[in-house]
């Protein structure tokens, strides 16, 4: 069911209001208005180059605005210190950004929110676990990410931010690359969450396999909000121009994330 910005603001886990970003000179933000409330599914849609990397980003304090108001939980972003709350999975990156670590060393990373002081209880070791079982790699555990292939990277990736059992997921294009067995593993994570309560902001390319799972899709264009509502029909050429095609500034706002939350 789709809401006006407006209505039910106070169930607002994001909320975005005229926000503007520039990225050098070039602007990439124009003023958009976003909500997403809780429980709801929320996918980012557009071109390439059309800012939403860039929203998501300003989101979650990586990106600076120029103007505008952005609120997670009801709290303005530059007060928000409540980061286990949400789980980010970043786009196109690798799992230990080149550092020698394993699966288990970096989905552990993921739960450092949750603890006293960085020392693991048993309820962090469990969520550790629960979170590899969720993605399909606990029976890799022990091995380097260097031997992961791109799609289990990818899982990896968002069993770290599951780890912290955050009650709001960002998600970069989580299935940019990722093969179709890793889409499939993907896609039922994120049922799962969703299934528990998790809200969800999503930036896709295609909605593909979590078509069903999506609540309101958002469309970008050129920093502008073109569509806010139900999902598009078809999600290409037709539907949304120009997506096949890279946008001369693409690589701002496809630049890939090596780091962590806020790192």
């Amino acid at each position: 069911m789709t809401h006006s910005l407006e209505d039910g603001m106070s169930e607002s886990v994001i909320s975005l209001r005229g926000v503007r970003a520039e990225l050098g000179s070039r602007p990439v933000l124009r003023g958009i208005d976003l909500a997403v409330r809780r429980g709801e599914v929320v996918a980012l849609l557009g071109a390439n180059g059309s800012g939403k990397s860039t929203a998501v980003r300003s989101v979650i304090g990586q990106v600076p605005v120029s103007a505008g108001e952005i609120e997670l939980f009801g709290t303005p972003r530059a007060r928000f210190r409540d980061w286990a709350r949400v789980g980010y999975v970043p786009q196109r990156t690798t799992a230990a950004g080149g550092v020698p670590a394993t699966v288990g060393e970096i989905v552990s990373s993921g739960r450092l929110s949750r603890t006293r002081f960085g020392l693991f209880r048993k309820a962090d070791r469990t969520a550790v676990r629960h979170a590899l079982e969720l993605v399909g790699m606990a029976d890799r555990a022990r091995d380097s990410v260097d031997a992961l292939s791109g799609g289990q990277h990818q899982r990896v990736l968002i069993a770290r931010a599951l780890a912290a059992e955050p009650e709001l997921l960002i998600m970069d294009e989580p299935m940019a690359g990722v093969d179709l067995a890793s889409q499939e593993v993907l896609a039922h994570t994120l049922r799962e969450q969703v299934g528990a309560g998790a809200t969800v902001l999503l930036v896709l390319h295609e909605l593909g396999p979590l078509e069903p799972l999506i609540d309101r899709a958002v469309v970008l264009r050129d920093g502008c909000v073109l569509h806010d509502g139900p999902p598009p029909k078809a999600v290409g050429q037709h539907a949304l121009p120009g997506h096949d095609h890279v946008h001369p500034h693409a690589a701002h706002d496809a630049e890939p994330i090596r780091t962590g939350l806020l790192s």
